[in-house]
Parts: structure tokens; sequence; C-alpha cells
């Protein structure tokens, strides 16, 4: 039993990672490499401000979510949306983007690294971490925050881009960027509150992940993406629930791997993933086929 609340949190804890991710590939068409180190860096502010004072546990993911898409604005705006202006075609564009993200990756990195000296770094708060022993398993006050949260925010995205008026239009764009400009969606805002929830999301899985593990290093997340990229191609690309199901599958392979005392392999799961899943089905568990209009 303790195994499968383990497999669950560590799945709620990708599914906030890599729901951003995948919200935004799948909708507005950016792939963005600067999602860790958006994830990292949000987790870092907050440290730098609980450097001061200790801060409450709401403060402290408040400030990690608001920097998160504060960042990743940011990058859609200075970044992201000039490449695709001055791109000949998308597939021009998505090259170009997959290379500007890694580049802009680089500069909080950089800059994590330097103030840290590349060691790990946590955030000071007031929150007291409580662990309920239920018999059959344990389970932390911690733990379930980040299971409500993950759990919670992946349904309510879906239900969002499902039943609400901007996530419909976020659909088209993913399926028909050119038919949905011509029903007059406003592509650009809709871009911007995209790529900010998706910042958000990142920012809130930084926060979380760091006050669970009580440290995080500048690396973090570039070690994360791999894991959300294995997430979001198992899952589908387009389908926030098959992000959802890929989350949870890939941490409970994860977690099975490490029951077995073979944690090296690890992240080497995540690579086998992605390569069976190619192999067998492009697409994903519930991805759709992809259509190009020319």
């Amino acid at each position: 039993m303790q195994d499968v609340l383990n497999a669950a949190q560590l799945g709620s804890v990708y599914l906030l990672f890599a729901l951003g991710m995948a919200l935004a590939w799948g909708t507005i068409g950016i792939l963005n490499f600067a999602h860790g180190a958006t994830f990292m860096f949000s987790a870092f502010v907050a440290h730098l401000v609980s450097q001061a004072f200790a801060l409450p546990l709401p403060l402290a993911l408040l400030i990690s979510v608001l920097t998160g898409a504060l960042i990743s604005v940011a990058t859609q705006v200075f970044a992201f949306q000039p490449i695709i202006h001055r791109s000949r075609n998308i597939t021009t564009a998505e090259t170009r983007i997959l290379i500007g993200g890694i580049g802009v990756a680089s500069i909080p990195l950089a800059i994590a690294q330097r103030m840290t000296h590349s060691a790990p770094f946590g955030i000071n708060t007031t929150y007291q971490d409580v662990v309920w022993d239920l018999g059959l398993f344990r389970l932390s006050s911690t733990s379930l925050i980040v299971l409500i949260a993950g759990i919670g925010l992946g349904l309510g995205i879906i239900f969002w881009l499902r039943r609400s008026k901007q996530g419909l239009a976020l659909r088209a764009i993913g399926v028909d960027s050119e038919t949905a400009a011509g029903m007059g969606i406003n592509q650009f805002f809709l871009s911007i509150g995209t790529m900010a929830v998706a910042g958000g999301l990142a920012g809130l899985a930084g926060a979380l992940l760091t006050i669970q593990l009580r440290a995080i290093a500048p690396e973090t997340g570039d070690q994360l993406i791999i894991k959300a990229f294995a997430i979001i191609v198992l899952g589908g690309l387009g389908s926030m629930t098959g992000a959802f199901i890929g989350s949870f599958i890939l941490a409970t392979v994860e977690t099975l791997v490490l029951k077995a005392n073979l944690g090296s392999w690890v992240d080497a799961v995540s690579f086998g993933l992605i390569f069976i899943v190619l192999l067998l089905r492009p697409q994903g568990i519930l991805g759709r086929k992809e259509v190009r209009r020319t």
C-alpha cells in the first residue's frame, strides 16, 4: 500500500510539471525547453525571499507561481513570439523555438548556479510537516498537499479545456491554427494566457517539490524535462487526459524499479518508454494523429 501511495505522490509531482509543458505544446505548438529552468528558478526566487524571513506556505507557493508565470510570459513575448514572426513556416519556427528555449533556460540556470555555487537550496517556511501512521501506510501532510494539487489541477485543466470557451478556442488552435484565426480567435492573447498558466504550474511544482525534499539542485529542472517529454509522448500530444495518465504510469514504473533495487535504471525508464511508444504507437495512448494543412 505504501508503494501505491509513493507512486501516486511521485505521479502528482510529474503531473504538475508536465501539465504546463503539455498544455503549451499541445495547443499553441510551443515546445518549451525552458520549462525546467522556470520550474527551478521559481523555487529559487522563493528561496531568496525566504532568506529574509520564514514564509508561510501559501505565500511561498504564491511567490513561486507568480515568478513562474512571469518568466514564462516573458519568454513567450521576448523570445518565442519574435521567432514565430520571423520564421518562414511552422516547421522552421518549431526548430528555432526548441533551440531558443534551450538558450533561454541557460540564463536562470547560470544565475542560480552562480549564487548557490551549484549547491542545493531550500525554502525557509513556517510550515511544519506532519506524518500520520495509518496502519497500512504512512502519509505526510506535504504528500497530501501534493496529491490534492496534482490530481485537482490536472482534472480542473482537463475540464476547463473541454467546457470553457477559452479552452475550446485553445483546442481549436491546436487542431488547425489557420482556421482558428479565420474564426476570430485571438491567438496572441490566448498564447500569453497559456504560457502564464504553464509557468505557474511549473512554479507550483518547483515550490512543492523543494518543500517536500527540503532542497533541490539548480539542475533538477533539466532532469525533469526528460520525464515530462516521456509523459507527453506516452500520453499523446494534445491530450491532457493522456498527460494525466502518462504521469502516473511513469511514476508507477519508476517506483517498481526502485522497489527492485535497480535505482540506477530509473532515468533509463523515461528514455525506454519514449522509444517503445514511438515504435509501437507514435501518437501515444490518447493522442491524435498530426494534421498539417499546406
